[in-house]
């Protein structure tokens, strides 16, 4: 058993809860997405939902990509090597724009396809310039990603806090005025609400770059940021980094999406339903989740330092948390699961299939803390290639197929599909913690 001290728990917590916020922050502008739109219409609500279900998979798939910038940093932190921090935050960028490149291409080929994609009519003139906004967007938000993990590497998670805060009243302001034709502007609908996302995603890489490159918060890193050069031996670093939790992310996020399909079977009822309790899911997940990202930030400053215990240490601190904020949230949400989904509908039978869904749901959250947990700290001791596999077994293998067969073999509709969520989720944090014990007992034996 790791002996944990008082320490471990509050440094993840001024390290955590800025992430958490940013993360909160994110949802609350999504629901204020959807409310505006769907208060527009109820076209730009399902353009809306189409496209953002598709792109959300490659801004999933971005981030991860990004979160590989962190433990390098944070690495360099604990060495002491702040001279050549700034290095990896130019080559992060670099990195992280050529994704952003990518991603755009593959929106763009989205774009091109529409046509073929059995949407109907009428929701083409609304889905094209919604989603060359949101295209448009997709650069200047990795580049802000190489950013905000450079500075969450340096253990300073409360200044993208911030700027992420800025930037999502931001934008919620700009789909007030924009959609609806405020202040003078015209009515842009749709358009608006992606022109606005466009503008506030330049706007939160505009106030992180400025603040590293003008003011003194990072000035001990900036003057080495212009005589560091992109180099092969960093972009295949951060690549090797970045991509296996990408597809991890993707994998994983990929395991609720396609659930979907099998929902989609059961009718709108179920849709309605499954869809209520994904939105309240993702509330749980980002919260622990940036709990988590502290234990890849801590972890990774311990593998710098070759304190390997401590590392271990922090691993299960970060875990006891991420179960507290799971209780914390679950207690409610189990008393209260007979009304909560009165929130999102008024149709009765939606408002029961989401109280039955909420029991499966509240069993995975152990196994999502544990996978959560472990994979950022594989992340922190850079150990991230045996995360491919660990999620294609435990999300694509395990979980899916066992969502049919609960769903429709045994005959258990959409409680079942919900029930193969913990055996999925529950093995790859098994796998992760395995993984991670091996990995940090081999870093250490080599680095002696």
């Amino acid at each position: 058993m790791v002996r944990v001290k008082a320490s471990h728990y509050t440094d993840l917590l001024r390290i955590g809860v800025p992430i958490m916020m940013g993360q909160m922050s994110t949802i609350v502008m999504g629901l204020a997405d959807t409310l505006m739109v769907g208060h527009y219409g109820t076209n730009e609500l399902a353009a809306a939902g189409f496209v953002n279900n598709i792109l959300g998979l490659l801004v999933i798939g971005g981030m991860g990509f990004s979160y590989g910038i962190t433990p390098v940093v944070g690495a360099l932190l604990g060495e002491g090597r702040l001279h050549d921090i700034a290095g990896k935050l130019k080559n992060g960028i670099f990195a992280c724009s050529g994704v952003g490149l990518l991603m755009m291409l593959l929106a763009g080929l989205l774009l091109a396809t529409l046509p073929w994609l059995g949407l109907p009519q009428e929701l083409l003139p609304l889905v094209r310039p919604y989603l060359l906004m949101l295209l448009l967007s997709l650069l200047p938000l990795m580049a802000f990603n190489a950013y905000k993990q450079f500075s969450d590497g340096i253990q300073d998670t409360s200044m993208p806090m911030w700027i992420i805060l800025v930037a999502n009243i931001f934008n919620i302001f700009g789909n007030w005025v924009l959609i609806f034709g405020h202040c003078g502007l015209p009515e842009l609908g749709l358009f608006g609400a992606g022109l606005a996302t466009l503008m506030s995603r330049l706007l939160q890489l505009v106030l992180m770059a400025s603040v590293f490159h003008l003011t003194k918060r990072y000035e001990l890193y900036r003057k080495d940021f212009p005589e560091s050069r992109i180099n092969k031996t960093d972009q295949g670093e951060l690549h090797r980094m970045g991509w296996p939790v990408a597809l991890q992310l993707g994998m994983e996020a990929a395991s609720f999406s396609f659930s979907a399909i099998y929902v989609g079977w059961l009718g709108a009822t179920a849709l309605a339903a499954h869809q209520i309790m994904i939105t309240i899911s993702q509330l749980f997940f980002m919260l622990y989740y940036g709990m988590s990202a502290a234990v890849a930030v801590q972890v990774s400053y311990y593998r710098g330092a070759n304190e390997m215990e401590q590392t271990r240490k922090v691993a299960a601190s970060g875990l006891h948390l991420c179960w507290l904020i799971a209780l914390i949230e679950g207690i409610p949400l189990l008393l209260l699961r007979n009304k909560v989904g009165m929130l999102f509908t008024n149709n009765t039978e939606v408002v029961a299939l989401v109280a039955l869904i909420t029991v499966p749901f509240l069993i995975f959250q152990f196994g999502d803390a544990l996978q959560s947990t472990y994979s950022n700290a594989l992340r922190g001791i850079a150990r991230v290639k045996a995360m491919i596999w660990i999620a294609f077994v435990a999300y694509i293998v395990i979980s899916l197929p066992l969502g049919y067969i609960f769903g429709f073999v045994c005959d258990w509709g959409l409680v079942g599909i919900w029930m193969a969520f913990p055996f999925g989720l529950t093995t790859a944090g098994l796998l992760y913690y395995k993984e991670f014990r091996n990995g940090s007992k081999t870093y250490c034996t080599h680095r002696d």
